[in-house]
């Protein structure tokens, strides 16, 4: 008696059905020496074939996808980072440079330095820092507060500190250090017993909007106070927490002369010296 077997129709165009052939034969579904659709789908649905996913990212798509696992790394969710390069590493149209650096991430995920300043901040722990800056020169951080701010593109590790040597900011705000996070290659970090404080040196500035910029300005989280004021051309007055004068002056010299500092004094003047410097630059009589 003749053996009953199950059927099913495909209904493909000729082109389709000749792609899955040549599937079958480079895996060797054959009947005799002719490539067999039937037993590449008998395989694929016994588990004995995979189908995988395609490899056909753009490198746009790769770039932006490794950005956020940097993101993710900078902001210390390192399970997230590490399941983000694990989908990576699946991808074929990763470059071997590449390649080679995820390999070495999932290999060591993370530098021990790093996970110690996590976990200290998480406890409100003060720590012993040493760092060195693009100059190579070390320095020795006695970090009583500290974030990982995402500041113009990078993390850095925004810190207040014993020690203000070096420093270059006024004095109110020379315990505030931001440090570029990758650019800390290797730090040796420990506890120490002393306070943790509640937050970095800040100190009040206002600024003055005119022109368009009075209606396109939009409050940012650390402005305390907006408001008009009173003449014949219209004007807003900002008050802002800040903490530190350098990233300060690098977002209002983009609104050019539609913003002007008013108070306190030594910000003002210390925003003015630049602007002469860059008027002897441009030999501005």
């Amino acid at each position: 008696m003749g053996r009953k077997g199950e059927s099913i129709t495909l209904s493909i165009r000729e082109q389709d059905k000749k792609q899955l052939e040549a599937l079958a034969d480079s895996y060797g579904m054959t009947w005799g020496d002719k490539p067999n659709i039937s037993r590449l789908m008998k395989a694929i649905a016994q588990g004995k074939l995979r189908i995988a996913p395609n490899h056909d990212w753009t490198q746009e798509r790769i770039r932006a996808l490794d950005t956020a696992r940097k993101a993710l790394i900078d902001a210390g969710k390192m399970d997230e980072a590490i399941e983000m390069a694990k989908m990576l590493q699946e991808r074929s149209e990763l470059t071997i440079p590449f390649q080679r650096e995820i390999y070495n991430f999932l290999e060591s995920p993370q530098p021990s330095w790093r996970q110690k300043i996590d976990n200290f901040i998480r406890r409100q722990q003060p720590f012993c820092l040493t760092y060195q800056d693009a100059r190579e020169v070390n320095w020795q951080f006695t970090v009583r507060f500290a974030v990982v701010q995402f500041i113009e593109k990078r993390q850095y590790l925004v810190c207040r500190t014993d020690e203000s040597e070096g420093n270059q900011d006024i004095p109110e705000l020379s315990h505030n250090w931001t440090l570029r996070l990758d650019r800390i290659e290797d730090a040796t970090v420990a506890p120490i017993n002393t306070p943790w404080l509640d937050n970095l040196e800040l100190i009040e500035v206002s600024f003055e909007l005119r022109e368009g910029l009075v209606f396109a300005y939009r409050s940012k989280p650390n402005d305390l106070n907006i408001e008009d004021i009173e003449g014949t051309q219209p004007k807003r007055k900002v008050t802002r927490q800040i903490f530190n004068t350098f990233w300060f002056f690098r977002e209002i010299a983009s609104y050019y002369g539609d913003c002007v500092i008013i108070e306190p004094e030594n910000v003002r003047l210390r925003y003015l010296e630049k602007i002469k410097c860059l008027c002897d630059q441009y030999e501005v009589q």
